[in-house]
């Protein structure tokens, strides 16, 4: 049931939902990496491909191999990037088509809590990763209440409204992600949070972008909505038309895969 729900298959629907928060942490965590130019990149989990976009425009990458297992995200990621550089494949993050020291970063953005197995998740990165290079991740704390939607998750527990998690949400905890990869052996490991902000003109803006992230919401009976929308107004404590600020927190790792 948790794959069903979090099987993100829209590129335009996920771009308010989730894009714009991805490109707002995905600046941060950039400037944190600060990876040299010309790099030969993979993004694991590349969505819609804003994350891809980010490095192309941010880290002028050599070149950059992109994978997702949704074929209806791969096609707005050619569209979005139609004439650059990166190259999309459409795979499993738990057997990365790539051989052995094939790139000099491996990142995964927003992702590794979806990965049903992240150790092994972590282990493909590795392997396909070359020896001095580095292998990095950044996801939404869960721990911390650090996702975007929060209040509507806490709203729908008020309720009594299923909330169904990412299916390795613990991983997603700072010091959870940072010992994932201290076990798999890389060097240099270090972790920080991330926090951004996304200002919202209304409610009503809000409620729209979330409603747009169609599996986020697939537990939820369409005859609650209404009253879901209202206990989640509440929970922000703010006027209908009020503009207002809603912050998110992700947890951010990098390391070294030894010489």
């Amino acid at each position: 049931m948790t794959e069903a729900v979090y099987k993100f298959n829209d590129g335009r629907a996920y771009e308010d939902f989730m894009g714009v928060w991805s490109r707002l942490v995905g600046a941060d965590f950039m400037e944190w990496l600060a990876p040299s130019r010309g790099l030969r990149w993979a993004d694991v989990g590349c969505g819609n491909g804003c994350s891809t976009e980010q490095i192309i425009d941010l880290a002028a990458p050599h070149t950059v191999d992109a994978l997702d297992p949704s074929a209806e995200q791969l096609a707005h990621a050619r569209t979005l990037l139609v004439g650059r550089q990166a190259t999309f494949h459409q795979g499993d993050a738990l057997a990365l088509p790539w051989d052995k020291a094939s790139f000099d970063i491996v990142l995964m953005a927003l992702v590794i809590f979806f990965v049903p197995e992240p150790r092994r998740g972590l282990s493909e990165m590795v392997r396909v990763t070359r020896p001095g290079g580095t292998v990095a991740a950044y996801v939404w704390d869960v721990s911390i209440g650090g996702l975007p939607w929060v209040d509507i998750w806490r709203a729908q527990e008020r309720l009594g409204i299923p909330v169904i998690k990412p299916p390795s949400s613990d991983v997603s905890a700072l010091d959870a992600l940072a010992a994932l990869w201290r076990a798999a052996e890389l060097d240099q490991v270090e972790a920080q949070h991330i926090t951004v902000e996304r200002r919202f003109p209304d409610f009503d803006a809000y409620w729209r972008a979330w409603s747009l992230g169609g599996p986020t919401r697939a537990t939820v009976p369409p005859e609650r909505m209404s009253e879901l929308r209202d206990a989640v107004r509440h929970e922000l404590g703010i006027a209908e038309d009020a503009a207002f600020t809603v912050k998110a927190t992700a947890s951010a790792v990098k390391g070294r895969v030894p010489k």
